[in-house]
């Protein structure tokens, strides 16, 4: 049985996954090590070191997940205490929280930075599937069906948007519509939620508009100056995104070599978070950015060849949730990176500098590799049966 389940791994899906964690780890030291001696007046392999401390974290979280199996995640208690305890954390961040880059969004223990938004994405994921799995024979009631789900959806997509960072709501919000598209229920029903959402967001409106001076901060809306003509503000709202742009086009097709980045010399800000993929392109050219952009599809089309397969709903769900959230959040960041759609603050997974984020990406990939591990043990399974009653 063991030999068996070992077997029944998805050993290339694990491989691709910290292929990226560690190149990862050579483009956060690369990207960061100036700015750590010139901003933080310490060692050039500071930021180097602090993500690696989070890569062994997630790793042991990605093996704890790993072989974890997945439905003892349905248990009604967790999944109870997932709903309150995410809305609980959020409201927390209004009263304990600390403020960076104009956002509500961390709190700091022992010296690290927690990012409760980031737990919040896998935990939405966790909850919709469970949800959706134990609603399927009666999905098509919108009353007890749909419903439910919606409103602790758009309560943490508002709670979120609040502290204010539209680029994790907007995230949630997308992941949440990924799972309820391919939930099961009809089109009449789908189009229902999308009003209702819109009407919980007109009640909550008020909330919002308390906080509108931060959401709709000066600073904030400068985001789509500079996104819409970025050189004409060159030095102000479009300097982030113009020096992204040199970084990207100095690169060409082979890049200036591992390590020699110019931009990243106070040129591009947050150059090891969210700008990481410009001084990829800028180092390491089209190649290094294709490898990166390779491996992260095939993450992506694995978590959905594995939803394709598997027969049970909440593994179907889980796996539609993680895979949805990689490929969302690449592309919102790769969109801010070449100017597609304005700077949202949303770093590329498994290769921008972040442990809250790293850690809960590994633990998500643990989880999809748990519903992979399930899928193929069952066909190997029903391949044996079927070859010895032959």
């Amino acid at each position: 049985m063991l030999k068996r389940i070992l077997k029944s791994y998805d050993y290339s899906l694990i491989l691709a996954v910290f292929l990226l964690c560690g190149f990862g780890l050579v483009m956060v030291y690369s990207s960061s090590m100036i700015m750590a001696v010139t901003r933080y007046y310490t060692e050039s392999d500071y930021f180097f070191r602090k993500q690696l401390s989070s890569l062994l974290l997630a790793t042991i979280a990605f093996l704890v997940m790993m072989f974890f199996p997945y439905r003892a995640l349905l248990n009604g208690k967790f999944i109870r205490i997932l709903f309150f305890g995410s809305i609980a954390v959020l409201g927390l961040l209004f009263i304990f929280g600390h403020v960076a880059g104009g956002a509500q969004s961390w709190f700091k223990v022992a010296g690290r930075a927690i990012q409760p938004g980031e737990f919040v994405k896998l935990s939405a994921i966790i909850y919709l599937s469970a949800v959706y799995e134990k609603k399927q024979s009666y999905i098509w009631h919108f009353g007890k069906g749909a419903l439910p789900p919606v409103i602790f959806t758009v309560l943490i997509c508002v709670f979120v948007m609040l502290q204010p960072d539209i680029g994790t709501s907007f995230i949630i919000g997308m992941i949440a519509l990924s799972i309820i598209l391919c939930s099961g229920m009809g089109i009449k029903n789908m189009l229902k939620l999308v009003l209702l959402a819109l009407f919980f967001l007109l009640l909550l409106s008020p909330l919002i508009l308390f906080k509108a001076d931060d959401i709709f901060s000066k600073a904030r809306l400068s985001r789509f100056t500079g996104y819409t003509d970025p050189f004409e503000h060159e030095d102000g709202a479009g300097y982030q995104l113009v020096n992204s742009y040199i970084a990207i086009g100095s690169g060409g097709l082979t890049g200036l070599g591992l390590g020699e980045s110019v931009q990243k010399y106070g040129y591009l800000p947050e150059a090891h978070t969210d700008f990481i993929m410009a001084v990829v392109a800028e180092e390491l050219g089209i190649f290094g950015v294709l490898f990166v952009l390779t491996l992260l599809a095939f993450i992506v089309l694995k978590g959905l060849y594995i939803a394709r397969k598997c027969t049970d709903p909440f593994g179907t769900l889980i796996a539609v949730g993680v895979s949805s959230m990689i490929a969302i959040q690449t592309a919102v960041n790769l969109g801010g990176v070449t100017g597609l759609i304005p700077i949202t603050g949303v770093t590329l997974p498994f290769v921008s500098y972040g442990g809250s984020s790293l850690l809960v990406l590994l633990i998500s990939m643990g989880l999809l590799v748990n519903v992979s591990m399930f899928v193929n043990y069952r066909e190997q399974y029903k391949k044996e049966k079927e070859i010895a009653s032959m």
